[in-house]
């Protein structure tokens, strides 16, 4: 299974946040990503793994953090 990585604000606001929380704790304890995950689960998982340190941002992740950064922009 290949889960396309979240590059946009419009896409991240498609995915179910209940979902991407659970991946995020989860990936931020250093767990393994659960088997047959869901897109949300695994956006949330990877930005805890990168929070943690575990691993450097994609540049998926950095194109998506600019997106949002730009939303607060005047």
């Amino acid at each position: 299974m290949v889960l396309e990585a979240v590059r946009s604000v419009a896409d991240y606001r498609t995915l179910d946040e209940a979902e991407i929380l659970i991946g995020y704790m989860d990936g931020i304890a250093g767990l393994t990503g659960a088997p047959n995950m869901t897109r949300s689960y695994w956006h949330g998982w990877r930005n805890g793994v990168v929070d943690a340190g575990f691993i450097d941002p994609d540049e998926a992740q950095l194109e998506l953090e600019h997106e949002f950064a730009t939303l607060s922009e005047p």
